[in-house]
């Protein structure tokens, strides 16, 4: 495995005209700092500050543009979507009387003005639907630390766009734990300064406190990197002020320090936009300050022309940071810093171009010796194959192993030969084909058809198979999958004895075959919709969609791209050019080895950095908080995450756009609540621009040994996507057994407007799934209820004999579901009928398609849904289907 170097760049080059401009914004910074402070109710108090928003329509429109004093030059523009919203973060709690809203053509017809204490819970103070646009002048009364417009309703077919944003009103002049804050003065100039690192000798530590606007420091171009001033004597902090140059932090914390050794995070920023940033509201004390980068927003390191530092009043210091403007609180770092990126393991093996096929069949051989019957092994894998051509091999993937391409897009590798599963070891039976997938590369099967013969948790991502596919062994032995997306098959997808199969969003030539179920949702070439004879459902276009992020590399070394949020989508999102999203270097990512401790992930993200979980078995004894809007947390080759001691291994914020992809969770022997929480207990955060996205994610209780938890997947957060898990209260291997893997429950959604695509959820003990959430969406279920209830008696409620597989609650107004099967099999007791596998409110807006139950033999489900549908009965393994409910 090689990382490249990033390549030596030449430094862009200053002119005076730069530097002039420089030296008056730090002027006007002292004129508006001071201004504001003095000045009384209705005195302007948002501009410079930090804004953030729902959707950027490009670039060259961030949000910080509607706060930069520009009434008429520069504006924000949102996705063309609703709802979309824009904030900005005062930096402590202000009465606010007025907002002036200067609006660009694109206006809202309906929005509100909100406020909020903490950038979660929110409170109308101005709400309209009969907007007109223009300049609107609203008079307000309210309080809050952040102040959004929700735009709900569009005047034209393009986004929301404001040219400014203006929010009056007034803190009171002082900083709320220190006493008066005095901005007249700047306490860091003159002062001794230093830095982890400079560009060169022209822009040392010493020029962002010289107080001359024209002269910068700058460091290398990695991250992290700080700047570091000497106040002389212990000083109270009340506010700080950077001027960035064009290469600012996208990311970073401001820090004090008594002794120049341990260091107290007072604010922390993320999704910063640079030019002149004001953090005001701040309490701590320190003799030395500084400022700690984590994510640049260039390939250049970090510049800044000037640091302010203010004073006053003698507080005390703060242990923990400020809410950033789109996070939650989180940890505050403790310990010396973490570093970003690093090595990617023994297990990860990358394959170059100019090894010879002999070679690389050997490894791929190997592994797959090891791993092709290694069900429960705690062995784990990860092929990477760098951009380029490779011929003459057969990569048989086994347990717990991915085969991914590092190129940008799936035809920068190309493998003329096969990537296959098959079911040899089973006799051709390929039920019990878990774990392992392949992402990102381009297939050319030697006989023109590729063979991925898989169960649940075997995702095919990203590929483009330039020929056929068959989803089961020679034999068309028993097959339980699967998913597909993101892909394109040129020719036919045959899928042979496939009990159901979910496509999305991808590009096939056709496909020939049916059993129970088969779901396409925004496929190209999909057969039209004809449940039940055959058993197709199809939508033209997935609702909402963001494909899972995926490491790949380039000159400069390892990335992660994160794909853009998609609508009413359809077809690979690689076809016409590279997939939209955004690009992350490794080392804004903390590379986890097994071993690793939660409190070391927990410094890590609230360091600023992203994780990523290389190949292995990592215990966890106590929870990972998520709480840092936008962080991506990926695995490789099935990371698998084991509760310990009844923890809650992760756990997630009411914050936006969190990405947990690629992971294995596994159940311990002591009980847990649960094994992932997407947003705390009554979470109520509008995450609709920015959703929190869990892709890719499976959950196990039993199997590899005893286990307990009562709920394997809690999902809180509102408008989060779930996009393929797999759900499994084990029915065979250790520890599987009616009192040796308790767990009530595989999913429980509780957000609002969660959208589901693939879920694969089985054998729980209550209720599979309980949907209390309203605007739920689901497209593709499957189902196996309980194997092992010991009795009908042991497994009833309320006079009902057994449990739903998927229930919806009975407050719940609006759901809809699409491709649904349910099958029992009660090995313990074969007299047992459940009553029904869907349970739901009656309801106009509560919708069910193509939902079907099956007896694979050994009991029966009297009904499908509610008392509709006949009995799946033993005596034959056929679908009784229900095509729409009501």
């Amino acid at each position: 495995m090689h990382t490249a170097a990033p390549p030596t760049a030449n430094r862009r080059r200053r002119n005076l005209i730069l530097a002039a401009i420089a030296t008056l914004v730090v002027l006007a910074t002292y004129a508006i700092t001071t201004t504001l402070t003095a000045s009384a109710a209705d005195t302007l108090i948002s501009q410079g500050k930090p804004a953030t928003s729902s959707s950027d329509e490009n670039a060259g429109t961030p949000a910080s543009a509607a706060f930069d004093g520009n009434t008429t030059g520069t504006r924000w523009s949102s996705a063309f979507s609703d709802p979309q919203w824009i904030r900005v973060d005062l930096g402590q709690t202000a009465t606010i009387s007025q907002v002036k809203l200067y609006w660009e053509a694109a206006y809202a017809t309906a929005f509100q003005i909100q406020t909020s204490p903490d950038g979660n819970t929110w409170t109308n103070v101005y709400s309209t639907t009969t907007s007109t646009g223009g300049t609107q002048t609203l008079n307000v009364t309210g309080s809050g630390r952040y102040v959004r417009m929700n735009g709900t309703a569009r005047a034209t077919g393009y986004g929301y766009s404001l040219y400014e944003f203006q929010v009056y009103g007034s803190f009171g002049g002082t900083n709320p734990s220190s006493g008066p804050c005095n901005t007249a003065a700047n306490a860091a100039q003159g002062k001794a300064a230093d830095a982890s690192s400079t560009e060169n000798a022209g822009t040392p530590a010493s020029s962002a406190v010289d107080g001359n606007g024209g002269t910068r420091w700058s460091s290398a171009a990695s991250d992290p990197q700080w700047l570091r001033v000497d106040l002389g004597s212990v000083q109270s902090i009340c506010q700080v002020t950077i001027n960035w140059e064009a290469a600012y932090a996208t990311a970073f914390q401001i820090q004090t320090s008594t002794d120049n050794t341990n260091w107290t995070t007072i604010k922390t920023v993320t999704g910063g936009t640079g030019g002149n940033q004001v953090l005001s509201g701040l309490s701590g004390s320190g003799r030395w300050i500084r400022v700690y980068g984590t994510a640049r927003a260039t390939q250049w390191g970090y510049s800044i022309w000037e640091l302010i530092v203010n004073t006053g009043g003698s507080g005390p210091t703060s242990t923990s940071p400020s809410a950033s403007p789109s996070a939650s609180p989180s940890t505050t770092p403790s310990g010396p810093q973490l570093p970003g990126g690093g090595d990617l393991g023994a297990n990860v093996i990358v394959f170059d171009p100019s090894q010879s096929s002999a070679t690389i069949q050997a490894k791929l051989d190997q592994i797959f010796t090891q791993q092709e019957q290694n069900q429960f092994g705690t062995e784990r894998y990860q092929f990477l194959f760098k951009p380029g051509s490779y011929s003459g091999l057969n990569a048989q993937i086994g347990f717990y192993t991915s085969i991914n391409g590092l190129g940008q897009n799936p035809q920068d590798v190309q493998i003329h030969g096969d990537i296959t599963v098959d079911a040899g070891w089973m006799a051709g039976n390929a039920t019990q084909n878990f774990w392992r997938s392949a992402e990102n590369l381009s297939i050319y099967p030697v006989s023109g058809v590729d063979r991925w013969a898989v169960a649940q948790a075997a995702p095919f991502r990203r590929i483009d198979v330039h020929g056929g596919m068959t989803l089961a062994s020679p034999n068309c032995g028993w097959a339980s999958g699967g998913y597909i997306a993101d892909s394109r098959v040129s020719g036919n997808i045959n899928p042979c004895s496939q009990q159901q199969w979910f496509t999305r969003d991808s590009t096939i030539g056709s496909w020939n075959g049916s059993v129970w179920n088969m779901v396409f949702s925004g496929v190209q070439g999909a057969p039209g919709n004809s449940f039940p004879n055959p058993p197709y459902t199809t939508l033209g276009t997935s609702p909402v969609t963001q494909e899972k992020p995926y490491l790949y590399a380039d000159a400069s070394g390892y990335k992660v791209f994160v794909p853009s949020l998609r609508t009413n989508s359809s077809g690979a999102t690689w076809i016409n050019g590279n997939t939209p999203g955004t690009s992350l270097p490794l080392d804004q990512f903390y590379v986890a080895k097994p071993g690793v401790s939660a409190a070391t992930l927990n410094q890590a993200v609230a360091q600023g950095l992203n994780l990523l979980f290389t190949p292995g078995v990592y215990h966890l004894g106590s929870t990972v908080n998520i709480n840092r809007a936008g962080t991506v947390v990926l695995g490789l080759g099935y990371a698998t995450i084991v509760a310990d001691n009844g923890a809650l291994p992760m756990a997630v914020g009411d914050v936006d756009g969190v990405k947990i992809a690629s992971l294995l969770f596994d159940a311990g022997p002591t009980n847990s609540p649960a094994l992932l929480q997407v947003g705390p207990n009554g979470a109520t955060g509008n995450h609709a621009g920015a959703p929190n996205l869990i892709s890719d994610v499976f959950l196990r209780v039993g199997g590899a040994g005893a286990a307990k938890v009562t709920n394997a997947l809690v999902v809180n957060n509102n408008n989060t996507i779930i996009d393929h898990i797999w759900s499994w209260r084990a029915d065979h291997g250790a520890g599987a057994g009616w009192t040796s893997n308790p767990s009530d429950t595989g999913l429980i959604v509780n957000g609002q407007n969660v959208t589901a695509y693939g879920l694969f959820v089985e054998h729980f003990q209550k209720y599979n799934v309980i949907w209390n959430g309203n605007g739920g969406k689901t497209i593709f279920f499957q189902n196996e209820l309980p194997y092992d209830p010991p009795s009908a008696a042991a497994w009833s409620h309320d006079g009902i004999t057994g449990y739903a597989a998927y229930k919806v609650s009975n407050n719940v107004t609006s759901h809809e579901a699409w491709g649904m099967g349910s099958y029992c099999v009660f090995t313990t007791d074969e007299s047992i009928a459940a009553y029904h596998s869907y349970e739901t409110p009656v309801n106009a807006n509560v919708k069910f398609h193509d939902i079907l139950t099956v007896s694979l033999g050994k009991g029966s489900i009297t009904h499908v849904i509610n008392d509709t549908g006949d009995a799946a009965l033993p005596s034959a393994v056929t679908p009784h289907n229900v095509v729409n409910f009501p």
